[in-house]
């Protein structure tokens, strides 16, 4: 599963803001074995936001979390651009949810508040435990939030225990090396997709160092390729140390 957050919020980029998500959502998933594909800040822009729904939907492994531009301002763009990507179809009024604005706002859900219960075809109410002004999702797939971090954060900790609950054990090895990177390309480039490889330099008193790390589910083809770096090192006489 490749997981995107999706932030909109003009907001946050003109700098009147601080994102919150970005560090509850990497939290809330590593819980689970889970790590974040992508994380984007965008403006509320219809073409923008259509552009990035519409890329996460052709991943056919896509997760998505969109926080903001669910409520009833007319800067609020995120319901009518769902329903335009992910059902080709306009937003239509949920029963449910158009009951929970009548029953919390009584007449002063009209004009504006209650077009927030136009949503894409077929949703599913993510339970606001705020002041139960739903969030909505698509497929088990696609989960809509307020840009509140109060109310985004209980639902999307929710969805994520609900749909996203089994553990992905993962494996990590790790080493420090008195090296550059350029020393480890040979073997970097042996190691298959499916491990996930990070090499990150690091300068100590000007010295090229790298700190490199092998991620995987098995753990026996972690350790097998993870041997081919110390080995190397090893043989070139370089100093490292395991972490």
């Amino acid at each position: 599963m490749n997981f995107y957050a999706v932030i909109i919020g003009t907001e946050i980029l003109n700098g009147r803001r601080v994102d919150k998500h970005f560090e509850f959502l990497k939290q809330e998933l590593s819980q689970f074995g889970h790590e974040l594909f992508a994380s984007l800040i965008i403006k509320d822009d219809e073409t923008l936001i259509t552009n990035t729904y519409k890329m996460i939907q052709e991943d056919p492994n896509g997760i998505m979390f969109s926080f903001g531009g669910i409520g009833s301002t007319p800067d609020d763009l995120t319901r009518s651009i769902a329903s335009k990507v992910f059902r080709d179809a306009p937003t239509q009024a949920h029963q449910k949810f158009l009951a929970d604005i009548i029953e919390r706002f009584g007449d002063e859900a009209y004009p504006h508040r209650i077009h927030m219960a136009d949503l894409p075809p077929n949703s599913d109410l993510l339970f606001n435990p705020v002041n139960n002004m739903s969030g909505f999702s698509l497929d088990d797939r696609y989960f809509f939030v307020p840009g509140f971090p109060s109310m985004a954060h209980p639902m999307l900790s929710d969805a994520i225990k609900q749909h996203f609950s089994n553990v992905r054990e993962r494996y990590r090895k790790t080493l420090y090396a008195d090296t550059s990177e350029n020393t480890l390309i040979s073997v970097m480039k042996q190691v298959p997709n499916h491990i996930e490889l990070s090499s990150l330099p690091v300068f100590v008193d000007n010295k090229p160092n790298v700190e490199l790390s092998l991620i995987g589910e098995e753990a026996v083809d972690v350790q097998r390729y993870f041997e081919m770096f110390t080995q190397l090192l090893e043989e070139q006489n370089i100093n490292y140390k395991l972490m």
